[in-house]
């Protein structure tokens, strides 16, 4: 009798080993950036530095893959997804189209995708609102500038993009009605993320123009932004990651969107079997989009300026001041 049941529990302990090592399986994230890399100084590299930190805490490693051309997505995606890695995770809403087409192939393969929609049972989609961290860093800009005149450089000239712009502008009116602010866009194609030069030869037509503080939301051609600004001993604002250590003292303040936060909730509710699909809307109250106050920028950043910003924020959190979103209607406000 004791034989039978050690084998009985011989062979529970046999059935049980194969199905830990499924569950344990299916927790295999992998990462494909947008254009611009994975050490872009912003959005792809807040991404991978969320993946780092999941890593850090649970051990679980990951792997991700950088395209050159658009091309690739659909590859990368398809490659991950046929290696049994989930979640996948898709970084920027160039990636859509690819998005949607694997994972009707892959019906058993959890994806994520930041920064657009995409409506399948086995995709969850995160979006921000750029808006309202936008109009924060305007109060900020438009309350440093001497000079009345503050600046944006964006990316590829779509609507997320002037989501940013439109942001800026209405915080830099509501700290300064009489602010002017120039805005150039750097390109229509994914080649406007990662043109350092063309971002560094923009910002400088803007601040021969008068303009004091450059904010940019152009990928890797924001480094050409910053460096620029920082080169003229003008202030830059940088984007997405905390960048103010790229030019310590001459970035007033960065516009943080929290792709790192995302990342790891998504890679962190797979592991725990609490993974949704559906759409994640992240603003301020959410923790989502903010400002980075660091030792790098704290010189800048007056008792005048944080008083201005901390009642912007708190007025966005409980509702006092909507932030006009340019995607709901195609228009800013004059």
């Amino acid at each position: 009798m004791h034989a039978v049941l050690h084998r009985f529990a011989a062979m529970g302990a046999a059935l049980l080993l194969p199905l830990s090592a499924a569950l344990a399986a299916e927790v295999k994230p992998a990462i494909v950036y947008d254009l611009g890399g994975k050490y872009d100084k912003s959005f792809n590299e807040g991404v991978f530095h969320g993946a780092e930190e999941f890593k850090k805490t649970t051990g679980i490693d990951f792997r991700d893959f950088e395209i050159q051309n658009d091309a690739q997505r659909e590859q990368a995606l398809r490659r991950f997804a046929k290696d049994g890695f989930s979640p996948v995770l898709a970084v920027g809403f160039s990636q859509a189209s690819a998005v949607e087409k694997v994972a009707k192939e892959f019906p058993d393969t959890k994806f994520t995708i930041i920064d657009m929609v995409v409506d399948a049972p086995n995709v969850q989609s995160v979006v921000f609102k750029e808006h309202e961290g936008s109009f924060l860093v305007g109060v900020l800009a438009a309350k440093a500038s001497k000079t009345g005149k503050v600046g944006f450089v964006g990316g590829m000239d779509i609507p997320l993009i002037r989501r940013f712009a439109c942001g800026y502008v209405q915080g830099a009116k509501a700290a300064n009605p009489k602010i002017e602010v120039f805005q150039n866009m750097t390109g229509t194609t994914g080649a406007a993320w990662n043109d350092p030069v063309k971002g560094a030869e923009l910002a400088k037509s803007q601040i021969d123009r008068g303009a004091d503080v450059v904010y940019h939301a152009a990928g890797g051609t924001g480094v050409g932004v910053l460096r620029a600004a920082a080169d003229a001993g003008k202030l830059g604002i940088g984007v997405d990651s905390n960048q103010n250590g790229m030019h310590p003292g001459k970035v007033l303040t960065s516009m943080l969107k929290r792709v790192d936060n995302a990342t790891i909730a998504s890679f962190t509710a797979a592991k725990d079997g609490t993974w949704k699909a559906g759409v994640t809307v992240l603003g301020l109250k959410e923790n989502g989009v903010g400002w980075a106050l660091d030792d790098n920028n704290k010189a800048l950043i007056t008792a005048d300026l944080k008083t201005a910003v901390d009642a912007a924020s708190a007025d966005i959190v409980s509702g006092k001041v909507q932030v006009h979103d340019y995607m709901s209607d195609s228009k800013c406000p004059d």
